[in-house]
C-alpha cells in the first residue's frame, strides 16, 4: 500500500468515525442517555476525515515510470511536470495527471488481435506507379518528460488513438509512395524502415513523443503484382540457365580448339625437330665427304699414283691382263705399279 493509499484509508476512517458516532448519539438520546459519546466521535471522525482527505489530496506520488502534469485552475496554466517521487499539491487549486514515461508500442496488423486494433489494421499503401502494397508495422515510443505538458495540453489521453496511429499511417503512405512497386520489392527494408522513422521522429518530437524504434514487420504485395514478379523470376531463371548452357559450349569448344592447336603444335614440332634432325645428319655427311675429299685430295697431292692403285687393288688377286678395245687410251703403266709394289713383272705381260 503506497503513502497516498495510506492517507486516503485514515481519512475513510474518520469518515466512518462520523458516521459511526451520529449513529451512537442517536441510540443514546433514544435510550433517554447522554448523546455526549456520539457527537465526540462525530466531530473526531469529521476532523480525521477532512485533515487526511485534504493531505491525501494534497500528496502526489508519483511512481519512477510516471511523470505528473499539474493544472492551476486558478491561473488556468499548467505548472512544471512533477517526477517521479513524493510530491504536494494544492487540494481542489491544483490538479495532477499522470502519465507513464515507459516504453509504448502501436502495432498495426492485419492479423487479429495482434495489433493494438482489435481487426485489420495494416497499413494499405499506394507505390509511385500505383501499385498496392500492404503493410505491418510497429512503433516503440515513449512520452518526453520535459515535453509532456505540451503533449497533454494538445492530445491528454487521446495521444495513442488521434496521434501515435493517424501519423505513423500518414507518414507510412507518404514514404512508399516515393518508390516504384519494383523498388519495393527489391530494395532492403532498411531504406524504407529509416525513411518512415525519420520523418515519424519529426513530427513526434512536435508533439512531445520520443521515438525508439520503427519496425516493418512485413509487406504484402497484390496477387497480380506477385504472379507478374513469379514469372519474371522464371523467365530471369531460364536466361541463367540458357547462359550457363551457352558458356559451358563455349568452354568445350575453347577446350577442344586449345587441344587440336596443342596437337598441331605437337606435330609441327616433332615435323621439326625430324626435319631438322635429318638436314644436321645431311649436313654431317657432307662434312664428312668434305673431309674425306680433302685428305684424298692431299694424298693425291702427295702421291699421284694413288689412284691407280686403289683401283688395281679392287681387283681379283688372279688378274693379270686386262684387254681394253684397241681405240682406249691407256688408263696407266701396270710395269711401273707392279714394280713400284715390289711386284716382278710376268714374262710376255702386255699393257
Amino acid at each position: 500500500m503506497s503513502f497516498s493509499d495510506l492517507l486516503g484509508f485514515v481519512a475513510l476512517l474518520g469518515w466512518v468515525a462520523i458516521i459511526a458516532g451520529i449513529a451512537l448519539a442517536i441510540v443514546s438520546a433514544s435510550q433517554n442517555r447522554s448523546p455526549r459519546n456520539g457527537v465526540i466521535l462525530a466531530v473526531i471522525g469529521l476532523v480525521v476525515g477532512v485533515i487526511f482527505t485534504v493531505v491525501s489530496q494534497g500528496v502526489l506520488i508519483v511512481q519512477p515510470n510516471e511523470v505528473a502534469v499539474v493544472f492551476d485552475t486558478v491561473s488556468g496554466e499548467l505548472l512544471t511536470p512533477k517526477g517521479p517521487g513524493f510530491n504536494l499539491v494544492i487540494p481542489i487549486v491544483q490538479e495532477a495527471t499522470l502519465y507513464p514515461t515507459s516504453q509504448q508500442e502501436y502495432t498495426m496488423s492485419n492479423i487479429l488481435h495482434e495489433g493494438a486494433y482489435q481487426g485489420n489494421d495494416a497499413v494499405v499503401a499506394r507505390t509511385l506507379d500505383g501499385q498496392q502494397v500492404t503493410i505491418d508495422a510497429t512503433i516503440i515510443y515513449s512520452i518526453d518528460p520535459s515535453n509532456v505538458n505540451l503533449l497533454h495540453r494538445r492530445w491528454q489521453n487521446r495521444y495513442e488513438n488521434e496521434l501515435v496511429r493517424p501519423t505513423v499511417r500518414g507518414v507510412i503512405r507518404d514514404e512508399v509512395s516515393r518508390y516504384r512497386i519494383e523498388d519495393i520489392y527489391s530494395i532492403e527494408h532498411g531504406a524504407l524502415r529509416q525513411g518512415v522513422e525519420d520523418s515519424i521522429i519529426d513530427r513526434f518530437q512536435d508533439e512531445g513523443l520520443l521515438v525508439s524504434d520503427f519496425l516493418i514487420r512485413d509487406i504484402q504485395f497484390s496477387d497480380e503484382y506477385a504472379q507478374s514478379v513469379e514469372q519474371k523470376q522464371i523467365a530471369e531463371q531460364d536466361r541463367l540457365r540458357a547462359e550457363q548452357e551457352a558458356e559451358r559450349l563455349r568452354v568445350q569448344a575453347a577446350g577442344e580448339r586449345d587441344a587440336a592447336v596443342e596437337r598441331a603444335t605437337g606435330e609441327a614440332d616433332s615435323l621439326r625437330l625430324r626435319a631438322q634432325a635429318e638436314a644436321d645428319a645431311i649436313l654431317l655427311r657432307a662434312q664428312a665427304d668434305a673431309q674425306a675429299l680433302a685428305l684424298i685430295r692431299e694424298q693425291l697431292s702427295q702421291d699421284p699414283n694413288l689412284v691407280n692403285w686403289r683401283y688395281v687393288d679392287t681387283l681379283a688377286d688372279n688378274v693379270r691382263i686386262i684387254v681394253l678395245p684397241s681405240n682406249s687410251p691407256y688408263l696407266f703403266d701396270a710395269e711401273s705399279l707392279l714394280s713400284a709394289a715390289g711386284v716382278p713383272a710376268a714374262p710376255g705381260a702386255e699393257r
